[in-house]
């Protein structure tokens, strides 16, 4: 975990033109890229970020794997596996405490073989003017749930509780699990995704690894049969993976409001 990390602190470091040969571009999210800016009269992030897919194999770009050091590629390579079948694991005691047969939620993501995993990492360098920017902006994963490898010593992280934001304080070599919005809609809502932002600050830099365990992307995710009653309607119409990330992309996260929109009206 700590080597990962340090890994991608390292890379985070080196003078632009080195990131710039694993830029990423309009046509594929993989790779390096930046959020940094500041616009007059706008919130804007304040980050840079490196993507990569880990399942399925076929979409990995293995000219976006870090060639230095040369540890590189043996070290993410290994820290993605194990949190994919870290993932699998978390699925199962979820669907054990639905009431359902344990692997409902792994098969209802296409089966071990299938799930889609990637890895994005998040560079929060110091910010001289915090109050104009976030980290990341007010949002829920739209995917299966996130498992992140949060900085060991530097606070950012924020969930909503209600009308307030509350602080997510650093524990050391933990994993924090944030549920997103296909298991919201699987689970009819008996799990509820979790809005969240990132801060930045003016004295600390900030490295985290949010690796995101996926459904398989043309699978159709609805409420699961067995949590559908009389008493409690199915609250979502069916979409894919795909469609899902498709609306979004077309109209921007925004809080809450993109899994909400899926909700049935009365």
């Amino acid at each position: 975990m700590k080597s990962s990390r340090e890994l991608w602190r390292e890379f985070f470091n080196q003078p632009l033109e080195v990131k710039e040969e694993y830029a990423n571009s309009p046509t594929t999210y993989e790779g390096y890229g930046s959020r940094l800016g500041v616009q007059k009269g706008a919130t804007l992030d304040w980050s840079d970020y490196f993507f990569l897919h880990y399942r399925p194999p076929s979409l990995r770009n293995q000219a976006k794997w870090l060639a230095f050091p040369q540890s590189f590629r043996k070290v993410i390579a290994e820290y993605g596996e194990e949190v994919v079948k870290l993932g699998g694991r978390i699925l199962k005691m979820m669907s054990i405490n639905l009431g359902l047969k344990e692997d409902f939620l792994l098969n209802a993501f296409g089966g071990e073989s299938e799930v889609g995993a990637c890895l994005r990492v998040n560079f929060y360098p110091k910010c001289p003017q915090p109050d104009l920017t976030f980290g990341l902006s007010p949002h829920s994963d739209p995917g299966g749930m996130t498992i992140l490898l949060s900085d060991d010593f530097v606070s950012g992280l924020q969930v909503r509780r209600g009308d307030e934001w509350v602080i997510v304080k650093p524990v050391p070599n933990a994993f924090v699990i944030n549920i997103g919005d296909q298991i919201q809609v699987l689970s009819n809502a008996i799990y509820k995704s979790v809005e969240h932002r990132v801060i930045v600050n003016s004295n600390k830099d900030r490295v985290s690894l949010a690796l995101f365990y996926n459904p398989r992307s043309d699978l159709l995710i609805q409420p699961a049969k067995e949590l559908v009653t009389e008493e409690r309607p199915a609250l979502y119409s069916p979409m894919t993976y795909d469609e899902y990330r498709l609306y979004i992309r077309l109209n921007g996260p925004c809080g809450k409001a993109q899994v909400e929109s899926l909700a049935f009206q009365p």
